[in-house]
């Protein structure tokens, strides 16, 4: 009875191996939703730009989107997001995102960021890119 025992103990040691790193990986790894408003006109074309891993899409009023930053960012981590709506709209704002967690952004339904949604504590990771005029305000 002994080695049977002993058998479960090491299946269990061995699972929990396995599952324990992406359980760690699924959890700590930071995400960015950003959700657009029901009550927008314009489609958004956005990109985001992650330590230059770049993609582009489209998101259609009431949509989200988001992306995944890195574990463990080097010293030189960044994450962008640009978004604008034909020649109306142009935004783009440098995001840092929190580590072990995930973070909501939310626009408003002229494609600004809503501040009355955003939490602070949000608000506080974004800057607004270089040369770029205010993501917060029309």
């Amino acid at each position: 009875m002994l080695i049977n025992v002993k058998r479960i103990k090491a299946r269990y040691v061995i699972g929990a191996l396995i599952v324990l790193p992406f359980s760690f990986w699924y959890v700590a790894t930071p995400v960015v939703h950003v959700h657009y408003s029901k009550e927008g006109v314009d489609e958004l074309r956005l990109i985001w730009n992650t330590e230059h891993n770049i993609h582009k899409e489209r998101m259609l009023p009431g949509e989200s989107t988001f992306e995944t930053g890195h574990i463990f960012p080097s010293d030189k981590f960044f994450m962008m997001f640009d978004w604008w709506s034909g020649t109306k709209l142009r935004r783009c704002i440098d995001i840092t995102p929190k580590w072990g967690g995930a973070i909501d952004i939310y626009l408003d339904a002229n494609g600004h960021i809503d501040t009355s949604k955003t939490p602070p504590e949000v608000i506080s990771r974004l800057k607004r890119c270089e040369g770029d005029s205010d993501p917060f305000r029309p």
